[in-house]
């Protein structure tokens, strides 16, 4: 158990206490964010594309995916509130050599209906993202 301990990186520590403190501070989201959203997402890691798909609400998501090698998994995305632009951070848990995810970016409203965004993700890479809102 303690050598699982010694693998989480200070970088990973610092994104869980980052994306706690913006779940508490942004409890309440903006009118234009409390309709749902769902996303799918196309990245690149290593030469090798990766995939997930995410579905948000009330400015919290889940987005799952998978990555290098095979690896797959889920993370926990919190958003902070603003009316059109939506940068987000997360943490998740992936199979492979890296377990703990974090992952950071951004959603923009386009229209009514049009989500985009980008971002990075420490198992998945860099990332574009298409989504609707309802």
């Amino acid at each position: 158990m303690l050598n699982r301990l010694r693998m989480i990186s200070q970088q990973t520590i610092l994104t869980s206490i980052v994306t706690a403190c913006v779940s508490i501070t942004c409890a309440s989201p903006a009118t234009s964010q409390i309709l749902p959203e769902v996303w799918g997402t196309v990245g690149s890691v290593d030469d090798l594309i990766s995939y997930g798909a995410g579905v948000r609400f009330a400015g919290t998501g889940i987005e799952i995916g998978t990555g290098e090698e095979g690896a797959t998994g889920g993370d926990f995305l919190t958003f902070i509130g603003l009316p059109i632009v939506s940068p987000y951070l997360g943490i998740g848990y992936y199979s492979g050599d890296e377990n703990i995810a974090y992952s950071g970016g951004i959603h923009l409203n386009v229209g009514s209906r049009l989500v985009i965004g980008g971002g990075y993700h420490s198992v998945r890479g860099p990332n574009g993202k298409l989504g609707l809102r309802f």
